[in-house]
């Protein structure tokens, strides 16, 4: 559990908010300890400069009028104020108490006090152990004199410092309470990034084992997980369906290899057990015999020319190939049996036959298969047109025949292995023609209206496509 995706996501997610979240906090607190200095600083500053003011004018006027040193003000004043004042120099009441408390001036330790100007330092006040932040302002009878004394007003450090960890403590809570709801937030996030995860997961344990009818469910969103949910199931749905077409291959293979072993394994028992004795009888089964056998093995080459093309390890050749010398090999091979069943064959071919660079032999071999197509389908007495042509720097073969033709729904189907409504054909032959066409650089279409006859066309690239 602790070593799961969602798990580390979430405590990932979590490390990540904390770092940031102590990284604020010490900027934060860094930054108010220089704003509540500075903001200390300046009221020091303020009230220091406006007590020096209001002492100036005590002591001229004590010397002027002879008044008393105010013993009173500088207790009501720190009341007042919340700070400390303190006082170096000489007094500006001579002989008179006036209620500040003196320093010396090494307490000040390397201070450097300005005549004219304010000072702000720290000092520790003689016998005490706690450290101050003070501003000393010079005390003058009269403007451009030199002062007698510095009134100080100081406030201990230790409250600045209350100041910070007060903000220190507040932050640190709201970085806990942010962190909890962080960890509920991530961990239901991650919870929907990994829960497809998961699924997948053991979808692909169920497909490793060869279990394809599993259920993943449809993915929600555009993100990448949904992404790779959509196309794992597209993946699964492949191999189903691949599977199921290896099934039937096999099936389909097993059953047309039976069919004609069958006949074969019939006649030559029938003849060995003496079941069969005519002459007549014994030479119409030898007949049937090689026949089948002739089936058989056509069947094999095709299977195997068939496993060669889908597995992509078929070779093509690359050389000149005169299309015009191609259709008259096709032709001729199928004249004697148009004369025998009176079909009407022609063969029609451009005056300036166009030559492509492909495989000679299989561009031939697809002809014959259209070809042998056509002449099963054609009635005796029919008609079967093979010509050539070119367009748009392509080269079509095409392959007319007056047969019962191919209806819509059928047209796909009877390019799948061992689909055929002829009990003489293995159902390889368009097969391997569209994988022929395809492997070549090409591709083969079908016109066809039921009744009225098809034309499987054979479409290759003039230029080199291999």
């Amino acid at each position: 559990m602790l070593g799961t995706l969602r798990v580390r996501l979430t405590a990932l997610f979590l490390v990540v908010v904390l770092v940031f979240g102590l990284v604020s906090i010490a900027a934060a607190v860094r930054l108010f300890q220089d704003v509540t200095r500075t903001a200390s600083e300046r009221e020091l500053e303020r009230e220091a400069a406006g007590l020096a003011a209001l002492y100036a004018e005590s002591a001229l006027r004590s010397t002027d009028e002879g008044a008393k040193a105010p013993e009173f003000a500088a207790e009501k004043l720190e009341l007042a104020t919340g700070d400390e004042l303190f006082y170096v120099g000489a007094s500006p009441f001579p002989g008179q108490r006036f209620g500040l408390t003196r320093v010396p001036r090494s307490a000040l330790g390397d201070v450097e006090l300005d005549g004219d100007r304010q000072v702000t330092f720290e000092f520790t006040p003689p016998g005490e152990s706690r450290g101050l932040l003070a501003a000393a302002y010079p005390v003058k009878l009269e403007p451009g004199t030199d002062p007698f004394g510095w009134l100080i007003v100081a406030k201990p450090t230790a409250e600045l410092r209350e100041q910070w960890l007060t903000l220190v403590g507040r932050l640190v809570l709201a970085l806990a309470v942010g962190v909890a709801l962080a960890g509920v937030l991530f961990y239901w996030l991650s919870r929907r990034l990994t829960d497809p995860v998961l699924t997948l997961s053991r979808a692909t344990e169920d497909v490793a084992a060869g279990r394809y009818d599993i259920e993943i469910p449809a993915a929600r969103g555009s993100d990448e997980v949904s992404l790779l949910t959509e196309r794992f199931r597209g993946m699964v749905a492949q191999l189903a369906e691949t599977e199921q077409m290896k099934r039937s291959f096999l099936m389909s293979v097993s059953h047309e290899l039976r069919t004609p072993l069958t006949a074969i394994r019939g006649h030559v028992e029938a003849i060995r057990e003496g079941i069969i004795t005519e002459p007549e009888q014994v030479e119409s089964s030898l007949e049937i015999v090689v026949a089948e056998t002739d089936r058989l093995e056509r069947l094999v080459g095709d299977v195997l020319d068939l496993a060669k093309l889908q597995a992509h390890r078929f070779t093509v050749r690359r050389e000149e190939v005169d299309l015009n010398r191609v259709l008259d090999h096709a032709y001729g091979a199928f004249t004697e049996e148009a004369r025998r069943r009176e079909i009407d064959y022609q063969l029609s071919a451009e005056s300036e036959p166009p030559v492509i660079v492909s495989d000679g032999d299989r561009v031939l071999q697809v002809i014959t298969n259209l070809l042998s197509n056509a002449f099963r389908w054609t009635p005796d007495g029919g008609r079967i047109e093979l010509s050539l042509g070119s367009d748009n720097g392509d080269v079509r073969v095409d392959v007319l025949d007056t047969g019962p033709g191919v209806a819509p729904r059928e047209r796909a189907r009877i390019f799948d292995a061992f689909v055929s409504e002829d009990v003489n054909g293995t159902g390889l032959g368009l097969p391997i023609a569209r994988e022929l066409a395809v492997a070549l650089g090409g591709r083969i279409e079908l016109e066809s209206e039921p009744g009225s006859g098809s034309c499987f066309r054979l479409v290759l690239p003039l230029g080199p496509a291999l």
